[in-house]
Formats: structure tokens, sequence, C-alpha cells
């Protein structure tokens, strides 16, 4: 029995060690716990006793001066100097019984830069913190020069980019007219010209001058305003159009310039790269160019061939064109819907104010262009098209550029007021689709959108695609009147008038024809580009095509 009560009391008294030990235990993470909420609550405390002040320098500019007191310096300075002192191994002295001062002698330097950029950094952001200041980007501090005083304090001041305060228009009833697309079998030619054209080959012009739309290889020198080395590019090919590259920069009117010129013509020109080029090394300079041709080709389409078919995966010329007219019938759904989001946008873009700086459309302007590419990727464009619509892009005018962001900043408050978010089945939904327009699986797609940057700018064009859709939800839709076409058959006889009226036209004298040729010389240059491909499809394929439409019927 005393055996028993013994155990017992030993067991008890086992047991409320073990219960005074866990309490010990728990008060003392509790108290660490404590401490640290306490060192983190003063760190970030310490900064309330700056002084700061924020006045506008531009628009969506804010000037923000900060005054650190020293004690807070000094403050952090003995940190710096306990921390080291714990850490340093100095010879002589076992570690952590260096005398400051010598700590202060060997590491004064390293430690007084590490302690001004901390100080920097960490007031900067408390200031920001502080006053709510909406920001795009970090804040600009060169630290080189601000010095850490010896003593009293500190004093920097920085500029940031704040985000645009303004007020949304209203969101319901916007009138929206839905376009009525009516398909033509001359739609169709000028669509198989194209794919001909895309498969055909470069082949080099003999003693002919420079056409538009023919390549060209040359030497081109370019010379950059306050850049004292000229820039060389050797043997590189040029496309003669309107708006074209020449090397890394985009020259408008390049076509004017070229066009009449044969082997050995020497051209020059002098452009400005607009503001918001993404390439930093050219963006607002001036650039004088000369162009020695060297060498002329010209566009050969593919012929309407087996081999040709074959790489469309139909056996005849009818059963392309039917292909085709379905895939623009879901190409002109898409295209409609468009069309909406694009008067969605002009509505929002007319009726909202939006003040922006030029320094954020330079600095936006490759995150637009990787945005551009997304959307145009969302849409199933091939490759080569998309190549070519991004060469066009990135040679954007600043009103584009600052369209683009102003649409950016009205979407991103848009969805905020109608509470619209992506969920990850979403974004994966959608990186599905373009997987399978571009024949590719959807985690590659999603791997490689991730890999170049282009993910994010990919998730904010779902989101927007959501918030046009809600606005189009309570949009008032009308029906627009499809235009009306003129049929084939008049189209054929006008084409055998054009020729006689241009030389009734060619009679007046030189002086007098000169003018109204100057004058319309845009307008004639559009139509001769769409003859030319009309009259090359109708040639090789329309009449054999309409005979065997003709024949079918009969039967």
């Amino acid at each position: 029995m005393a055996e028993n009560e013994e155990k017992t009391d030993a067991a008890a008294e086992e047991s409320e060690t073990a219960a005074n030990e866990t309490a010990a235990a728990d008060e003392s993470t509790e108290t660490v716990d404590h401490d640290q909420t306490q060192a983190e609550e003063a760190k970030e405390n310490v900064h309330d006793k700056n002084t700061v002040t924020i006045e506008d320098s531009g628009s969506c500019k804010k000037k923000i001066t900060v005054e650190i007191p020293e004690e807070t310096i000094k403050a952090l300075l003995d940190e710096q100097y306990q921390d080291l002192r714990r850490e340093a191994a100095i010879p002589g002295f076992r570690k952590g019984r260096a005398p400051v001062r010598l700590i202060e002698k060997r590491f004064g330097t390293e430690i007084g830069l590490q302690v001004k950029v901390k100080l920097l950094a960490d007031a900067s952001q408390a200031a920001i913190d502080a006053n709510k200041l909406d920001v795009l980007g970090d804040p600009d501090i060169d630290h080189e020069k601000v010095e850490l005083p010896e003593t009293g304090s500190m004093t920097f001041d920085f500029e940031v980019e704040v985000r645009p305060e303004f007020d949304l228009p209203k969101l319901e009833g916007v009138a929206v007219e839905k376009p009525k697309v009516e398909l033509t079998d001359e739609e169709i030619d000028a669509e198989i010209m194209a794919m001909r054209r895309q498969a055909g080959i470069w082949t080099p012009k003999e003693d002919a001058p420079i056409e538009e739309d023919d390549q060209i290889v040359a030497g081109v020198v370019m010379e950059i305003e306050d850049v004292e080395e000229h820039e060389k590019l050797d043997n590189i090919e040029i496309v003669v159009r309107e708006m074209a590259f020449v090397g890394p920069v985009p020259v408008e009117g390049l076509s004017d310039l070229l066009v009449g010129a044969k082997v050995g013509d020497e051209k020059k020109t002098t452009i400005e790269v607009p503001k918001t080029f993404h390439n930093e090394q050219y963006r607002g300079k001036k650039v004088d160019i000369t162009i020695e041709v060297k060498d002329i080709k010209q566009l050969d389409p593919a012929e309407m061939n087996a081999e040709f078919l074959e790489r469309f995966g139909v056996d005849n010329e009818d059963d392309l064109r039917e292909k085709l007219m379905e895939y623009r019938r879901s190409r002109a759904e898409r295209e409609a819907r468009a069309s909406m989001a694009e008067q969605i946008h002009r509505y929002l873009l007319d009726n909202t104010k939006v003040d922006l700086p030029e320094a954020i459309v330079a600095d936006q302007s490759t995150r637009l262009l990787q945005r551009q590419y997304t959307n145009m990727l969302m849409q199933g464009m091939q490759r080569e098209e998309l190549d070519q619509q991004m060469q066009q892009i990135r040679a954007g005018s600043d009103a584009q550029a600052e369209e683009q962001l102003k649409l950016f900043f009205l979407m991103d408050k848009i969805a905020e007021a109608l509470d619209i978010t992506t969920s990850e089945e979403e974004i994966n939904g959608h990186i599905a689709q373009v997987a399978a327009a571009r024949n590719r699986r959807p985690e590659k797609v999603r791997e490689e959108l991730a890999k170049d940057g282009s993910l994010t700018q990919f998730i904010l064009q779902v989101r927007e695609q959501k918030c046009v859709e809600k606005i189009l939800e309570n949009a008032k839709i009308t029906d627009a009147k499809p235009e009306k076409k003129k049929a084939a058959k008049p189209k054929k006889a006008k084409k055998k008038e054009d020729k006689p009226t241009k030389k009734e036209a060619a009679k007046p004298t030189k002086k007098a024809a000169a003018k109204p040729e100057t004058a319309n010389k845009k307008t004639e240059k559009k139509t001769e580009k769409k003859k030319e491909a009309r009259e090359d499809t109708s040639r090789e394929n329309a009449t054999a095509k309409r005979t065997k439409k003709t024949t079918k019927k009969k039967e």
C-alpha cells in the first residue's frame, strides 16, 4: 500500500515538473515572439520620426523630400558595429572582444555605405507607405549624390511616378454597333493570293527598278544623333513598304524613297525615332540613313499545284475555297467581337481624361509590345503574320502608346469597380485555345509565355476581355448595315475601262497632268495594289473556277 502511494506521488511530481517545463517553454516562446514583434515594430516606427514633405513635380509625378534625424542614423550605425563586433575575427582579440573603435577604424567606410543604402531604401519606402502613394515602379535615388553625415541629420529627395487619378464614365447602356460581314468570292481570291505570296520565293530582278513590296539587299550607314561612331550594316534585307524597318529602326515613307531606284543607286533620308520606341539606343533621336542598293528581288507567288494544295490538307482548289470560307466566317465573328471591343475602348478613351507624363509612356513601351503580342497570340494569329504586325507596332507613335497605356489604367480601374478577377482555370482555358490554334501543347505555350515575361500580360489581357464582355452585357447593341459591294461582273468591266481612262488622262500636257497625279498619289498606289492582287488571281484561277461552277449548276 505504501509503495503504491510513493509511486503515485512520484508520478504526480514528474507530471507537475513536465507541466512547469512546458509552461516555461511556452512562456519563453511567447517572449521571443513578443521580442521579435517589438523589434519589427521598432524598425517600422523608427522612420515615423522622419520629416517628409511631398510636392507635385509634374503630371503624375511627386517629389518627396525626407529628413532622417541624427538619432536614427546613430542607432543604426551602433547596431551594425555591434553585430560586426560579435562576428568579426580581429587578430589579437577573442571573437566579440575587439574594441568598437578598432572595428570603426577597420570597417568604417564599408559600414557607413551599408547604413546609408539601408536608410535611403527604408526611409523612402516608409514615406511612400505612410502617405499611401500608389507609385509606378521603384523610387529612383542616386545613392552617390547622398552623403552620410558625421553629425546631424541626413536629407535626400527623389521623384516617383504615381498612378493617374481619374473618374470612370458611365459603364451601362454604351451604344455599340455589331458589324455584319458578307463574304465574297473576291475576298477568297485575295486570301488565296496572300497564301500563294506567303509560300512564294524571292527572285532577282534584272535591269528593273524597285517597285513597292520588292525586297532589296542593301548596305546601310546610320548616323545617330549624339553618337560619334556611325553604325554600318552590310547586306541587310529590306522589304520596300510605306512603313518598314531599315535595320533596327522604323522608316516612314520608305517606298517613296526607294521606288524607281536601281542597283548601285544610293538614297538618303533622315528620321526622328519615336520617343516611345522600345530600343533606348535610338529612342527619340534623329538618325541620318544612307541606303546603297546592291540587289533587287521580287516575290513570285507559289503555283496553284498539288504540292501547294497539300500544305493545307486539300485535294483541289474548290476544297481550299470551301475551307477558307469556313475559316473566314469564324474569323469574321471574331473580328465582329473585336470591333465591338474597340468601340468600348474608344468610348472609354473619349469620355475619360487621363494625364500621363512622357516618361511613363517611354518606360512602358516594352510592356505594351508584350501586351500587343499577347493580344494577337490570343486571336490565333499565325507566327509569320504575327511577326510582320509586331514590326509595325514597334514603330508606334506617341499617341498610340499613350492610348494603350490609358487603356491599361482604365481597365485596371474597371476591374476593381466591377469586381472582376481571373481564376487559374480561366487562364489555362485561354492558353489551351491559343495552343490549339497554333497546334502546340498548352503546357509548352504556358512555359514560353512565362519564360519571355508575357504571362503576366496574358493574364491582364484575359481580365480585360472579361471587363469588355461585362460592359457589352449591359450595352445597347444594334446590327450595323453591311457595306454594299459591287458584283464581280461590273468589276471586270471596270478594269477594262480603267486602261483607256489612264490614256485619256495622259493626253494633256505634262504640267497639267503632274498636279492631279501628285495629289492622288496615295490613292492610286492603293488602287493599283488591289488591282494587281485581283488581276493575278483572276488570270490564273477565276476563269476556270467560274466555268466549273457554271457547269455544275447546269448538271
